[in-house]
């Protein structure tokens, strides 16, 4: 996904707990097991390999591609950002989802043409960090930060004697921070001379700058999808999902 991933891990277990406090090996195995999460997850996502997804997608029309029960639940909310935004957010660069052939109950893509242009870098890191974040807390893990690029993050619990995971959002002029408590926050931004600037998949023309949208929600797949058709947006259509808080920084 082209970027760094990193986790924090804390154990807020009182010392007077029968269990005792996790042996720091035990959880340093658990953080080592949530990255390689997302390791495989790049592996089936990445555009940039002949052996993920979108090289299959752009080589295979009229071919139903088997999806694994996570992949197949990635395209079901990208599909739902999708109609909500009314195409804002748009993996398939301007060409609509519906050309994928999204079948949800037999968890199949078929191409409808060939080479789809698929690139899920708006809502990969947010699914790899809410698949890292399950691993955790299948192992128990009551407390972590993690983030992906500092732009997606995920704070589950809280640290001890804090009400959660503190996260600042640089030039917010009235709320400096937010606080992270079993959720997710995704930031998008748009900015003068960035060479790779954000594009209106609708139009083809770059964002307007500078622009800056963080979002806020249960799911860090969902917040990043989100945090990138607000961006193109810049403002909140009808369809968008009432779990979601929105900031503009």
């Amino acid at each position: 996904m082209g970027t760094r991933f990193e986790l924090v891990l804390d154990d807020p277990r009182d010392p007077r707990d029968p269990r005792g406090p996790r042996d720091p090996a035990a959880l340093r195995a658990v953080g080592e097991a949530a990255l390689e999460e997302i390791t495989l997850a790049h592996d089936r996502l990445t555009r940039f390999s002949p052996s993920g997804l979108p090289a299959r997608v752009a080589a295979a029309p009229g071919t139903p591609i088997p999806l694994d029960p996570d992949t197949a639940a990635l395209f079901r909310d990208a599909h739902a950002v999708w109609r909500a935004s009314n195409g804002a957010f748009d993996p398939t660069l301007g060409r609509g989802l519906a050309a994928l052939g999204f079948d949800e109950a037999t968890r199949t893509l078929t191409p409808r043409e060939s080479g789809i242009p698929l690139d899920l870098g708006g809502i990969a890191k947010g699914h790899a960090l809410d698949l890292a974040a399950a691993v955790l807390r299948a192992h128990g893990v009551r407390a972590a930060f993690l983030h992906g690029g500092t732009s997606s993050a995920i704070g589950i619990g809280a640290p001890a004697g804090a009400p959660g995971w503190r996260v600042a959002l640089e030039g917010h002029p009235e709320e400096a921070a937010v606080t992270l408590r079993d959720e997710a926050l995704s930031v998008s931004a748009a900015w003068d001379g960035n060479p790779h600037p954000t594009v209106d998949p609708r139009s083809g023309l770059p964002v307007p700058t500078p622009r800056r949208i963080a979002v806020v929600g249960p799911s860090a797949r969902l917040t990043d999808a989100w945090a990138t058709a607000l961006l193109v947006l810049g403002d909140t259509p009808p369809g968008f999902p009432a779990g979601l808080r929105v900031h503009r920084v």
